[in-house]
């Protein structure tokens, strides 16, 4: 094939008018063309027809380039269509030196189509031979170059021919262009109109959701005026879905219901279950399904204050139903957020009470002032103290406390001393379940109740409280260090709590321990610490190696130091008897606080 020269500027160049009329007219007479050229204006005719009727521009171009070795003798190198003041490749027949197979070529090609700027002319190949660049105008100007070769240059009547083809073609693609933008014009006026139709929908849908928006907050608003509480906001919010509803603080304890169909005999429900639905409530915004109900949380500060369930069985509620629920149960946050304020200062009587009675006060002005906070301090009562580890006994913990100790009924004044939180509690000591209700609610086991004895009067209650305190360190120096300790359940520990010095105690110690603690004052060793530890995990070997975070061998060395150091046998039953209350009076002593804050476990065998 030939190959287009690089350089566009050589002489040589036969240019023809911009309106593309050739620069020679044909010397014969249409007379003389003779059936063959009539033949051919027909054919271009015939062409000229299809182009026009042809959709695409590609169509139109492979018609012009088939129709060039049939009218010419010439072979079609190309269509070259102006694209943003640029020349670009649209159409080829074949292999050519114009076709991109040759991209080194093609610069070279489209600065010739440059340099003939806007008329008709010659090309130059490497290849040597003729080449032309018709020009494809329409009435907007010039749309393109239809070039082509041959060996030699065509006589006039086939280039008259192929100047009659390029007319139509450009005609053609003129149109095409032209419809092709009608067609866009078309499709975003229907997009237009189908937008608008949309934007119409939504719109009445949104004034639709607004009016019923309005609705569900002039019922609430209703409800909060009428300061019916619980109940008008229930009320209400029957009135909005048309379904039972159910309002119930964050226990499940019922507060409020309204509708038919809703089950009276109300149950508790298990607290490790409604924790797992409150949680999994808190992790989203919009109410959740659970046992056929809608239920939505009552939150402020993101704390969980009670829930709204709407009885739904079928499913049926939907988003408006959920916008009323969302809204009630900001509502009810406000609802019991003042009620806890309320009772918050109640709180700060009650320490105040509490306090006074810890220290003595008037019997006949207590009872005066508990009435005032709503409880009840005639009858036997006993004295609790909590304490968790890495927490401050500050409002936050005292409210977890609170809230424990109402879930399981206990009826009590809650107050703070120092690092403990202390509850006044009505009726006989017992656990019940306080240690565990607190943890849950913290997330976390690392700490300790006491519980003191029972007292008839209010005049016993710094001794319980005394008492409570004492089985509280008891079970902060036992093992394990968490739990709950009564004190009318300490046995020999009662003898041995914090406060009690008697004497002969302090000699049963120094007669049992004297030789080892004073090698470990004098060595810097813990011996009585590993005796103690040894004798925590019954005399296991590797129980009490792990504790000690040492070897087995290791601790059998220090045994044996014990008992050469300590001159006593551990495998004789009165002496380990006499060594194990020894290291357990000094567990518990004040010495043992010392030790104790290096030697506390974690549940689990891990060593603070």
């Amino acid at each position: 094939m030939p190959g287009m020269a690089e350089d566009a500027s050589g002489a040589g160049h036969q240019r023809i008018g911009a309106r593309g009329s050739p620069s020679q007219v044909p010397s014969t007479a249409p007379a003389s063309w003779g059936r063959r050229q009539l033949a051919s204006l027909y054919d271009v005719f015939v062409l000229a027809v299809t182009m026009l009727d042809a959709p695409e521009a590609q169509e139109i171009l492979r018609l012009a380039m088939d129709a060039v070795p049939r009218l010419t003798g010439c072979r079609p190198e190309g269509c070259y269509l102006l694209r943003d003041g640029r020349f670009e490749l649209d159409a080829t027949p074949g292999a050519s030196a114009l076709d991109g197979r040759a991209p080194k070529e093609l610069p070279a090609a489209l600065r010739q189509l440059s340099a003939l700027d806007g008329e008709d002319g010659t090309l130059r190949f490497r290849e040597g031979g003729w080449g032309w660049a018709a020009g494809l105008r329409s009435s907007r100007g010039l749309l393109g170059y239809l070039v082509v070769s041959a060996p030699e240059p065509p006589s006039d009547d086939e280039r008259f021919l192929l100047y009659a083809l390029a007319r139509p073609t450009a005609a053609a693609l003129y149109n095409a262009d032209a419809r092709s933008r009608d067609r866009e014009y078309a499709r975003q006026l229907f997009r237009a109109i189908e937008e608008r139709d949309e934007v119409n929908e939504r719109l009445t849908a949104l004034v639709a959701e607004l009016e019923a928006q309005h609705t569900v907050h002039d019922v609430l608003a209703r409800a909060h005026d009428g300061d019916a509480g619980e109940r008008g906001i229930a009320e209400a919010v029957y009135e909005l879905t048309g379904l039972a509803t159910c309002i119930e603080d964050r226990f499940g304890n019922p507060l409020a219901r309204a509708g038919p169909g809703v089950d009276t005999s109300h149950e508790k429900p298990d607290p490790t279950l409604r924790e797992q639905l409150l949680h999994r409530a808190m992790r989203t915004p919009d109410p959740v399904r659970h046992a056929g109900r809608l239920i939505g949380v009552a939150r402020h500060h993101g704390e969980i204050l009670g829930t709204i369930e709407l009885v739904d069985p079928a499913g049926a509620a939907g988003d408006a139903e959920a916008f009323a629920l969302g809204h009630a149960c900001t509502a009810l946050a406000l609802e019991l957020a003042h009620r806890r304020s309320l009772a918050e200062t109640e709180l700060r009587m009650s320490r105040d009470l509490v306090e006074d009675l810890l220290t003595g006060a008037d019997e006949g002005g207590a009872y005066a002032r508990a009435e005032a906070v709503g409880h009840d301090l005639h009858g036997p009562h006993h004295v609790v103290v909590a304490q968790w580890q890495a927490t401050a006994a500050d409002d936050r913990f005292l409210a977890v406390v609170d809230r424990a100790a109402r879930g399981l009924g206990m009826r009590s004044l809650l107050a703070r001393r120092s690092d403990l939180a202390v509850l006044v509690v009505q009726g006989e000591p017992r656990d019940a379940g306080l240690y565990g209700a607190v943890a849950g609610e913290l997330g976390s086991w690392r700490g300790a109740v006491g519980v003191g004895s029972l007292c008839e009067t209010t005049a016993g209650l710094p001794h319980s409280y005394e008492q409570a305190v004492s089985a509280l360190h008891v079970r902060r120096q036992s093992q394990p260090p968490y739990g709950t300790a009564v004190y009318e359940e300490l046995g020999l520990y009662r003898i041995l709590a914090r406060g009690n010095d008697a004497r002969d105690v302090t000699y049963f110690v120094r007669e049992w321990l004297g030789p080892l603690l004073d090698y470990d004052a004098t060595h810097g060793t813990d011996l009585v610490h590993t005796l103690t530890r040894y004798f925590d995990h019954g005399g296991n070997y590797d129980e009490t190696a792990r504790a000690l975070a040492v070897h087995r061998s290791t601790l059998r060395y220090r045994l044996q130091r014990i008992r050469e150091v300590g001159g006593r046998r551990l495998d004789d039953v009165d002496s380990r008897f006499n060594l194990q209350v020894a290291t357990r009076i000094w567990k518990v002593s004040g010495p043992a606080s010392e030790d104790g804050a290096r030697s506390d476990s974690l549940p689990g065998g891990e060593t603070r």
